[in-house]
């Protein structure tokens, strides 16, 4: 019979793709690891794991068993867990970058008023954070949708608001053509390994704009501070509670009509039962 240790150790296992690094998650030696899925592989009667490399893989029957030994897990959290709708406890959200600013915000009003909610924010890509919520690492992540709206099953979509993609300049610069402009001033690009950035160039191709391309950085912030000093011009997202059309040093103008949007929205497994802390974070970004 398998015991509840085996399974979290079987866990740990299917989602490092290490005994090493499984036996650090489960307090465990890589010796006591490898002996308990070697007793789980007998108690179920089934090859779990492909020894044959210097990797240890999952079998078929491996990847079968991986997705019940997960729901059985998730139902015994929730069996210890606190009520749904409690606010207090461990919270792990995270956000990309261009996000982590209004997120920041919905934080610190979480932290006020459920002053026992014991919160951690970290910031990383949406692909990396998708990969961090199936794992379990972070609980809620706001992210940038993907331009074909896949999402695993064990995962859950959550729009929050969607940003026009507008070309950003100087308030020096007085021409209202984005053509123009764009050919005549360097192009600051923001990241084109990210979605943000892929979804930038979507808007370029399909406006048929073409660029004087000049940098490409990893920060919105960051070029935004350049087109202040009239480095260069970008187009960018709107960011939400960017306040930008009323700042004095830029001019926003649309490249496209309908504009196209970026969407971000909120993933948590498909499990994750804390209804009062995902409203309490969608009220908060929408207040």
């Amino acid at each position: 019979m398998p015991t509840l240790r085996m399974l979290k150790t079987f866990r740990a296992v299917a989602r490092t793709g290490s005994f090493a690094a499984a036996a650090e998650k489960v307090a465990l030696t890589q010796a006591a690891v490898s002996l308990q899925m070697r007793g789980l592989e007998q108690a179920l009667g089934r090859q779990l794991f492909d020894r044959s490399g210097r990797q240890i893989v999952l079998s078929r029957d491996g990847q079968q068993i991986w997705p019940k030994v997960e729901q059985i897990l998730d139902l015994l959290d929730e069996l210890d867990a606190d009520p749904a709708d409690s606010m207090v406890g461990p919270l792990t959200i995270g956000a990309v970058v261009s996000v982590i600013g209004a997120l920041s915000l919905v934080v610190a009003n979480l932290k006020t008023a459920h002053p026992q909610l014991d919160v951690k924010l970290l910031s990383a890509r949406s692909d990396e954070l998708a990969a961090l919520v199936e794992a379990g690492d972070v609980d809620i992540a706001a992210v940038v949708a993907r331009a074909d709206a896949t999402l695993p099953d064990t995962l859950k979509w959550t729009t929050l608001y969607s940003e026009p993609l507008m070309l950003v300049v100087s308030s020096e610069i007085a021409d209202n053509d984005p053509q123009r402009i764009l050919r005549s001033h360097g192009f600051l690009r923001f990241d084109r390994r990210v979605r943000t950035g892929r979804v930038v160039e979507q808007a370029l191709q399909k406006a048929g704009l073409s660029v004087n391309e000049y940098l490409e950085l990893n920060s919105i912030e960051t070029i935004v501070a350049l087109v202040r000093e009239n480095v260069g011009v970008a187009v960018l997202p709107l960011l939400h509670r960017g306040n930008w059309r009323n700042d004095s040093s830029l001019r926003v103008l649309s490249i496209a009509n309908p504009p196209m949007l970026r969407t971000v929205g909120m993933i948590q497994r498909a499990s994750y039962d804390r209804p009062g802390i995902t409203q309490a974070i969608i009220d908060t970004l929408h207040g």
